[in-house]
């Protein structure tokens, strides 16, 4: 077989522009590539990565990596690399090695814990997967290096999904269902959630879901207060609340995962710097409350129990809006629910913070009503929540 060589000359700017937009397209998992040896220790974001071949000596596998990249160039000299492909929940660390976030101390790897492999390249801990490489070969194209890796071990987490780029965004790989699409009419879930951590676990329950059957879903939003009155009126059948809200007699809950208070912050926040924070250091500071019941109240109880007021700038009943006002640099706020991304809807970088203080543990409940226990697609969505939380 002939090699031919890449043309060499001045890129068409208007196909580059369609090749970068089509490429925009094409779903890619996000990897982190790291090496240390005599070079130091780097680490990239990319998602240029592909296998080459498993019936080698070793399996071989390609990385591309631009050559302004300050990883380059040590990548080369250690002759080693540990591609780290990131689970869904890991979108920060792969924002830290990009650039897009700084550490407290400058140092990219201090956004996650690491372990040495066979070559002596970092891998993180719990990546979906790694593959600790040695390089056999490299070629120059363009911008890029291709780096050609003989793998020296692989690591498989063997829970959790990709972490996807496409469309310029991050994304989930979610499991679909085989063969052709159901004859029978699907059935209803009729659901009501509590309105911060309802995003962030009924998706991951209905992908589940969606593997054996596709429901049509009836879903009720808010405030415990207008969850709990549908419950109750039979609209819903399954409720997801908050456990501390008292219950009436004919109302059935199970807890399914704890909840722990956390401080949200700018990154800039003059608290940040502290690795903890007090509910006396936090008292005197301006507060974001978020004023949804009824958490709001049960914020500033851990207040009111400690004998303090907190000074409450603003109060916002959504979530997304209270994150962003501490974004700007206008308070913190105390929440439970931690989405897997410490940025605003406007890209403003946030940090959070644990309260040192001994404060009650919350819980998220399923509800339902003792004279009409779940059945059908109803107990089915419960048994997605408890293996997804």
């Amino acid at each position: 077989m002939t090699q031919t060589s890449i043309p060499v000359g001045k890129p068409d700017p208007e196909l580059k522009q369609k090749f970068l937009l089509g490429m925009s397209h094409a779903a890619a998992t996000v990897n982190i590539v790291t090496t240390d040896g005599p070079a130091g220790r780097f680490g990239v974001t990319v998602s240029a990565m592909s296998s080459v071949s498993a019936d080698t000596q070793h399996p071989t596998m390609l990385v591309c990596v631009n050559e302004t990249s300050s990883s380059c160039k040590p990548i080369l000299e250690n002759g080693v690399f540990c591609v780290n492909v990131l689970r869904d929940d890991q979108a920060s660390i792969s924002d830290y090695f990009a650039g897009r976030f700084k550490t407290a101390d400058g140092d990219k790897f201090s956004c996650a814990t690491w372990a040495k492999q066979k070559t002596g390249a970092p891998r993180l801990v719990d990546p979906l997967v790694a593959f600790d490489c040695k390089i056999v070969d490299t070629y120059k194209i363009g911008t890029h290096f291709v780096l050609i890796g003989a793998v020296q071990d692989v690591y498989v987490h063997e829970q959790g999904s990709a972490l996807i780029y496409a469309n310029r965004a991050y994304r989930t790989a979610l499991k679909l269902p085989a063969g052709p699409a159901p004859t029978t009419a699907p059935e209803t879930l009729r659901l009501g959630a509590y309105q911060t951590f309802g995003p962030y676990v009924i998706p991951q329950a209905i992908a589940k879901l969606a593997t054996t059957r596709v429901p049509d879903l009836h879903l009720v939003e808010g405030g415990q207060k207008q969850i709990m009155e549908a419950l109750t009126a039979g609209e819903i059948d399954v409720a997801l609340i908050h456990d501390f809200w008292q219950l009436a007699p004919d109302i059935v809950s199970e807890r399914v995962a704890e909840l722990t208070h956390y401080v949200l912050l700018a990154d800039s926040h003059p608290l940040a710097d502290k690795p903890s924070l007090s509910l006396k250091e936090l008292a005197a500071a301006p507060m974001i409350l978020l004023d949804a019941s009824p958490g709001g109240d049960a914020t500033l109880g851990l207040f009111k129990d400690a004998g303090l007021t907190p000074n409450v700038r603003y109060r916002s009943t959504l979530f997304e809006m209270a994150r962003g006002l501490v974004g700007h640099g206008l308070g913190y706020t105390i929440l439970l629910t931690k989405p897997a991304f410490n940025m605003t809807y406007d890209g403003r970088a946030l940090t959070t913070r644990p309260i040192s203080d001994p404060i009650p543990t919350r819980h998220m409940a399923m509800a339902w009503r003792k004279d009409r226990p779940p059945a059908g697609i109803a107990k089915a969505f419960m048994t997605a929540i408890r293996s997804t939380v």
